[in-house]
């Protein structure tokens, strides 16, 4: 057994220290409370900051939504993780079975036994929601027909011209009816944490129309840029894209868009700044024909990528113009998935006008 070196993670003002524990292939993640914060009162008559603990008549009770996907960190192997939480806390923890949505119930017979109880749940469920696969993005569609149109021409022309440039194919190539900006992704791991990201999406429609004034956006798509510091070892290739009168109503609207899905607790953030760019060539696209119909990274690892030399391609495409269009939506796009236009399935969207 392998126990590696404990982090500290804040719960509602509590820390608690995080132990992972490995054992053949099953990873455990055990948490200790850390005692109580300066402002934390010590009192028996503890309460939960997030859920509302009823009384009944034979003690105490409260409920909590978690997603399915998760039930089995909370049980941990061979039900030994919520074995624990039960002898820590002296409450009793009853966990739906496997694969149905429903609420875990912790009664107790002291108010506080109820209180520690979720908390420890809670810390469990954030700890383990951050290592989830994101499962649907917010995204600005590329694919206008134009720009469809001004993609074949440079994915034909860069065949044509950099074939025989090392790691250039055609199977690196983004499928053109899925052609978008990626402002920021989700895992939404059941069905009302999509119906809660799609209510928060239509809250931010009321600014896009202010910064747009009611209309939907001209941009161009024109020039290209790569992700990697070194041009002969590229991984993604992508277009830029900026507002046609030269304004920064885009970045201000992607901005926007990140600070309240993450204000909403949906949303991490990764950078300082929202990066927009169309990917046009991705080396995790590389010999897997389905990817871009999945719109996902197939079963290539990270550490399998090739990389191809974009040197001749930067030279000569730097300006190349993919096409000029009117945006007018941002949605909320599901991974993997493909609609009947060849774009990505749509839990929600918002209009600019």
């Amino acid at each position: 057994m392998d126990v590696l070196r404990p982090s500290l993670i804040n719960v509602n003002g509590r820390i608690y220290r995080r132990n992972i524990v490995k054992e053949e292939h099953y990873e455990e993640e055990d948490f200790s409370y850390m005692g109580p914060s300066e402002s934390e009162a010590l009192e028996e008559d503890e309460t939960c900051d997030t859920h509302f603990i009823e009384q009944t008549d034979k003690g105490y009770r409260c409920a909590i939504d978690v997603p399915s996907v998760l039930y089995k960190y909370i049980i941990g192997k061979k039900g030994e993780t919520r074995r624990r939480l039960e002898f820590d806390t002296k409450a009793s923890i009853s966990i739906p079975k496997q694969g149905i949505e429903g609420q875990i119930v912790i009664t107790a017979a002291q108010k506080a036994a109820v209180s520690s109880a979720v908390t420890r749940v809670e810390v469990l469920v954030e700890s383990f929601r951050k290592k989830q696969p994101f499962t649907h993005f917010l995204s600005l569609p590329l694919n206008d027909s134009k720009v469809q149109e001004g993609f074949q021409t440079f994915k034909d022309e860069v065949l044509r011209q950099c074939s025989q440039v090392h790691g250039v194919e055609e199977s690196i190539f983004q499928n053109p009816a899925k052609l978008h900006l990626t402002i920021g992704t989700l895992a939404l791991l059941n069905d009302a944490e999509v119906r809660k990201a799609c209510e928060r999406l239509q809250e931010c429609q009321s600014f896009i129309r202010d910064i747009t004034e009611g209309k939907p956006l001209p941009l161009e798509v024109t020039g290209i840029e790569y992700m990697n510091d070194d041009p002969a070892m590229v991984d993604v290739l992508y277009a830029k894209v900026g507002v046609k009168d030269g304004s920064d109503r885009l970045q201000v609207i992607a901005e926007r868009l990140v600070e309240h899905f993450v204000s909403a607790g949906l949303m991490v953030r990764e950078w300082d700044r929202v990066k927009l760019h169309g990917t046009v060539m991705n080396t995790l696209f590389r010999k897997d024909t389905t990817v871009e119909n999945r719109g996902g990274a197939g079963k290539q690892a990270t550490s399998e990528r090739e990389a191809f030399d974009a040197r001749n391609i930067l030279k000569k495409f730097a300006n190349y113009s993919f096409g000029e269009f009117e945006l007018n939506t941002v949605q909320l796009s599901q991974r993997y998935s493909t609609d009947c236009t060849g774009y990505y399935s749509s839990a929600g969207s918002i209009s600019f006008s």
